[in-house]
């Protein structure tokens, strides 16, 4: 759980890395615009990593339900060579389906005005500029979602289906308790993560004006990767006790 949760640190900070700075640019300084070249990766980077992040808590859903349904066998199931290969995976996966949205930005051409109405060089924001049929770009892109975003999805709640199923059969309310703090953390991420990136790009636009797309754009670019150490931090028993040892040697120092 720790080596995925790792990798899941790594993509929030990319997250923020990728997009945080250039915003805060473009809110002091209006006239300071982004380049083509700055703009295209910016949306390469951000699918890139939305998509490791999907994969990663598929794979972080897999991992509990191993844990719990199959609890003697884990080591030998989730291995180090395993779960090596899982995260790679992740990484390699979602950077060549980025690629593919990249090689397809790159066919069109853009002939002004070149104002993005966004906070970040979104993918969608980018092809309105587009002075070109995009329904490729479209396709490819609702395409994607179905495989990165519903298709995980249903993996993973079916993964937590068989665990609830398991955590029932338990005798012990204290074994219970301590089944279900263990998921709770990881479910409430998928929730937050997958429903504000399914209601983005696959709700009918209609539903949503620009104004309402873009602060929602900002919940799952800016505040998801800032709420998830909260979240398993918060929920994690080993976290709490250090944080409170660390407290109680402040507040009592040594004389």
């Amino acid at each position: 759980m720790y080596f995925f949760l790792s990798h899941l640190a790594v993509v929030d900070m990319a997250y923020a890395c990728n997009t945080v700075p250039q915003t805060l640019v473009n809110l002091l300084d209006e006239m300071k615009p982004i380049s083509f070249v700055g703009c295209i990766t910016q949306t390469f980077l951000f699918l890139a990593f939305a998509h490791t992040e999907c994969l990663l808590l598929v794979v972080m859903s897999y991992d509990r339900f191993v844990a719990i349904c199959h609890p003697l066998h884990y080591t030998v199931i989730m291995n180090w060579r395993v779960c090596t290969i899982l995260a790679a995976v992740s990484w390699i996966l979602s950077f060549l389906l980025a690629l593919v949205h990249l090689v397809l930005i790159l066919r069109l051409p853009f002939c002004g005005p070149h104002e993005i109405n966004h906070f970040f060089c979104e993918i969608l924001s980018v092809l309105k500029l587009a002075c070109a049929d995009t329904t490729l770009n479209k396709v490819v892109i609702f395409a994607a979602c179905v495989f990165i975003l519903v298709g995980p999805l249903c993996f993973v709640l079916v993964s937590y289906a068989r665990i609830l199923m398991a955590i029932l059969r338990i005798q012990s309310g204290e074994g219970r308790r301590k089944a279900f703090s263990t998921c709770s953390s990881h479910l409430c991420v998928v929730g937050l993560f997958f429903g504000s990136a399914i209601i983005m790009y696959m709700a009918p636009k209609s539903q949503h004006p620009e104004e309402q797309q873009k602060i929602l754009f900002l919940f799952y670019s800016f505040f998801n990767p800032m709420l998830n150490p909260l979240i398993y931090s918060l929920r994690n028993a080993e976290v709490k006790g250090a944080l409170r040892r660390t407290l109680c040697k402040e507040s009592h120092p040594l004389v």
